[in-house]
């Protein structure tokens, strides 16, 4: 467990790192030097401008149809987190148990119940760690989205619709959409979960408070592939949560037909 969140931690800080050590105000082309700049921004740069000549030269379109190209690849990795999820729901009241079993807060105590835990996740085959993985591959797409934008001029000067994709909304439209977009797509997952934790609840909140403030200051096209990526896991979320709730209804009537 160590290891995973540790392993976890360090992709994190390397992603902070190679982002944050790129100079923002040199434009982004063959000629750019450092891994970050000619693995991610690069290819992503070359990409959106690729898609945009299939559609009238718009870079908006362009954003919209590679956040879409974007989910569709996460796909597979968000049904392993709804699955995660779920199993980790199942499993609460097991978890509930042993947090009653070993309630007292001394040393010995709490190492016993995070062994307890750790061999119940084991024993059932879940990862408690396997829902974070997919929001901590979209950090590395987010930030070389932002330096893509930032540092191709073709797209961070052009407009699409009422706002210009590389300077805030003015009308501070987008910023609203993807709070209650965010707000939302957690709300459903939360309630096709069945989830009651105080702590998801918070979140539930806190959350869309969390990018909509960086979303008034932020490119509007950050803004707009958020946005289009929360729509995208709205539908995403039914979907996989309509076959989950298909296959067991199937399940069901041929176990009850076993028994008898």
């Amino acid at each position: 467990m160590r290891k995973k969140f540790f392993a976890i931690s360090s992709l994190v800080l390397m992603t902070v790192l190679l982002a944050g050590c790129t100079d923002l105000n040199k434009p982004i082309n063959d000629q750019s030097t450092g891994f970050w700049s000619q693995w991610f921004v690069l290819p992503l740069s070359k990409f959106i401008i690729s898609v945009a000549h299939l559609f009238w030269n718009s870079y908006g379109l362009a954003i919209i149809i590679t956040t879409i190209i974007v989910r569709l690849v996460l796909l597979p990795l968000m049904a392993k987190q709804v699955k995660s999820s779920r199993a980790m729901q199942e499993l609460q009241p097991k978890i509930k148990e042993l947090q009653k079993k070993y309630s007292s807060k001394d040393q010995n105590t709490q190492k016993k119940l995070q062994e307890e835990q750790m061999k119940l996740f084991q024993q059932n085959h879940v990862n408690p760690l396997a829902g974070c993985l997919p929001i901590l591959i979209q950090m590395p797409i987010l930030f070389a989205f932002y330096q893509a934008i930032m540092r191709t001029s073709a797209i961070k000067t052009q407009s699409f619709l009422w706002f210009q994709l590389g300077s805030a909304d003015p009308f501070y439209i987008l910023p609203v959409v993807a709070a209650a977009t965010t707000f939302l797509q957690q709300k459903i997952m939360m309630g096709r979960m069945g989830n009651d934790n105080p702590q998801m609840a918070m979140m539930l909140y806190v959350f869309p408070i969390m990018i909509a403030v960086p979303a008034f200051y932020f490119p509007s096209a950050l803004a707009l592939y958020w946005v289009v990526g929360n729509i995208f896991m709205i539908f995403q979320t039914y979907i996989i949560y309509e076959k989950k709730d298909d296959g067991q209804k199937d399940q069901k009537p041929a176990g009850g037909a076993n028994k008898k």
